[in-house]
């Protein structure tokens, strides 16, 4: 019984989280663009072409200048939903134009100056993507549907479900995780079909190396696991509150994004240093 309200309660907190990215408060807009703040943070990423840290947000994609304070990437101020590097200054992501509706899949070559259309449009809105073996794995969160593409315009489609967040294991193509609000779900057939979810209840993942599967839960408390999510370990709380976004850049280096900065590590998440200072978007 009380496992049941621990899970229900953090069920709760994973929905207000999704909530709270989603939801659009866009009175105070552009011309302040000597003050740049960023928040409502959707995705985290490093250019493996030169370490270059990217943060997607409801504003557009940022980088930090010389002085650590976020610079605009390119003229978009889209809501970028989901977001992932796939390799040197190669960027996938999806999310909602500025006028409203759905940017499907959309793809950038030259780190997020300008970005491509490539499917979907209008039709879906991919609130979690990443990309491994030469795959697109995106969880669909208009249509509720985990699809794959690997040319990023025919799409096969997978189970239906309500998650939150997916990682790839960097081993199999076929082992998927999904965040849901029963815990972490888990598919073996590349998305066609998923377990129901087993506890820990966590609000993201990130997967880069076989032995080291992250997951931050909806308190801010980053955990390990060295078996694909069989078991997992405590490891650290991520500074700043309410997580907002979580990236494995390696075994050992972990980016999280919480209310109040984005923090990295490169000690597998038992300290953390603030590498942006975010706006908190808590009471959004």
């Amino acid at each position: 019984m009380n496992k049941r309200h621990t899970a229900a309660t953090a069920a709760a907190l994973v929905l207000a989280l999704t909530v709270a990215a989603c939801s659009s408060e866009d009175g105070a807009d552009s011309s302040a663009a000597s003050a740049t703040t960023v928040s409502h943070i959707h995705g985290l990423g490093l250019d493996p072409s030169d370490q270059r840290l990217y943060v997607a947000t409801h504003e557009g994609v940022y980088t930090p200048d010389a002085n650590s304070e976020p610079k605009l990437v390119g003229d978009s101020k889209d809501d970028f939903m989901g977001f992932t590097v796939a390799e040197d200054k190669t960027f996938y992501a999806s999310g909602h134009p500025t006028s409203g509706g759905n940017k499907g899949l959309i793809k950038s070559t030259d780190a997020g100056k300008t970005w491509t259309s490539l499917s979907l449009s209008g039709e879906s809105d991919f609130h979690a993507l990443d990309h491994a073996h030469g795959t697109v794995y995106g969880y669909d969160a208009t249509n509720a549907l985990l699809r794959t593409t690997k040319d990023g315009t025919t799409w096969k489609d997978g189970a239906s479900l309500e998650a939150f967040d997916i990682a790839v294991s960097p081993n199999d193509p076929g082992l998927v995780l999904a965040t849901t609000a029963e815990g972490v779900a888990r598919s073996t057939d590349g998305g066609r079909t998923f377990t129901k979810g087993k506890e820990p209840v966590l609000a993201f993942l990130s997967w880069k190396a076989a032995n080291a599967l992250y997951g931050i839960d909806p308190a801010g408390a980053l955990n390990r696991s060295g078996d694909g999510g069989a078991t997992w370990t405590k490891v650290s709380t991520v500074p700043g509150g309410r997580p907002q976004a979580l990236t494995a850049v390696g075994a050992e280096h972990v980016l999280a994004a919480t209310q109040d900065g984005v923090y990295e590590s490169k000690d597998g998440g038992r300290t953390f240093t603030k590498r942006l200072a975010v706006e908190s978007s808590g009471g959004h």
